[in-house]
């Protein structure tokens, strides 16, 4: 004989619900949907000045990143359901068999060994306690890259209660990637730099 527990799934049911209805959202251009706290938050997707160093920031990790796993900044969803969230994050390194034969428009969690975001002033406190606090108990290696700050933070070692190890350093400071990564940003690539001139020449 068993006993039904309905009670138990209303939660799950709930997050599936919440998710399904993320995924379905028909955001402006330019927003993005993600589940947090238990509610639907549409925010900007970056502005075009982070272009640049999220790009830097990408292509010198990727080299470094585990075998077959990719790094993007594509607009995907990755859920963690024991949290009952699912976020998009700025830049993501993920196993890539994540988007192999599969259907629908979330990833698991799983997949990710390494998230960073980029801080702006509408989501700052999000990154630092929302994300950090999912992130650490799931995710192998988290940066925050604080642009109001002009400083990146590496959050590695997950557990239950969290990250166990964090290291900051200012823009233009070196930052050790730890394991499996395992080498050392140059974080100069978030430091504003003007063009060169063109030479001028004179006949």
């Amino acid at each position: 004989m068993t006993t039904e527990t309905p009670d138990a799934e209303e939660p799950r049911k709930g997050f599936e619900v919440l998710l399904r209805t993320t995924e379905e959202l028909d955001t402006p251009d330019g927003f993005k949907a993600e589940l947090i706290r238990g509610k639907i938050v549409v925010s900007p997707w970056s502005r075009l000045p982070y272009l640049w160093p999220m790009r830097e920031l990408r292509l010198r990790l990727e080299p470094h990143a585990p075998k077959g796993h990719i790094a993007e900044t594509s607009p995907f969803l990755f859920t963690f359901p024991s949290a009952e969230r699912a976020f998009g994050p700025d830049l993501f390194i993920a196993d890539g068999k994540a988007f192999r034969g599969v259907e629908g428009r979330h990833a698991d969690s799983e997949a990710l060994s390494l998230v960073a975001e980029f801080t702006s002033v509408s989501t700052r406190d999000v990154d630092w306690q929302e994300k950090l606090e999912v992130y650490g108990r799931h995710v192998p290696i988290y940066l925050v890259v604080d642009m109001q700050a002009e400083e990146i933070t590496a959050f590695w070692d997950p557990s239950d209660r969290g990250y166990h190890a964090r290291m900051t350093v200012p823009f233009g400071k070196p930052l050790p990637i730890p394991a499996p990564f395992d080498f050392e940003l140059d974080t100069n690539i978030f430091l504003e730099t003007e063009e060169p001139e063109e030479e001028k020449t004179t006949e």
